[in-house]
């Protein structure tokens, strides 16, 4: 069975140019992405192919102050997770540490 244009979309980051395109296997209908260079996209494009313009998310441009987590760190976020009452423990400890 062949893909028609309908059957994909193409992805563009209008923050980098990355492109990509995306379908649904035929035989499986399981998602399928491929990284495409900006001579695919356009050739898709201009293929008839549907685009979607996308943009990276602001968070990667905060800026990122404090110390970089540790594996102790995700494994005591994790110990917190499980224990009643953790979203005030966590609170607690965030205040003591912007405090200190």
């Amino acid at each position: 069975m062949q893909l028609k244009a309908s059957d994909l979309v193409v992805r563009v980051c209008s923050d980098d140019e990355r492109g990509s395109y995306s379908f649904r296997c035929p035989d499986c209908h399981m998602p399928v992405a491929k990284d495409a260079s900006r001579r695919i996209v356009d050739l898709l494009v201009g293929s008839g192919v549907r685009m979607q313009v996308w943009r990276l998310p602001a968070e990667l441009h905060e800026a990122r102050r404090g110390p970089t987590l540790t594996p102790d760190d995700l494994l005591d976020f994790h110990l917190h997770l499980q224990s009643d009452g953790w979203f005030e423990t966590l609170a607690e400890d965030v205040r003591r540490t912007i405090e200190s």
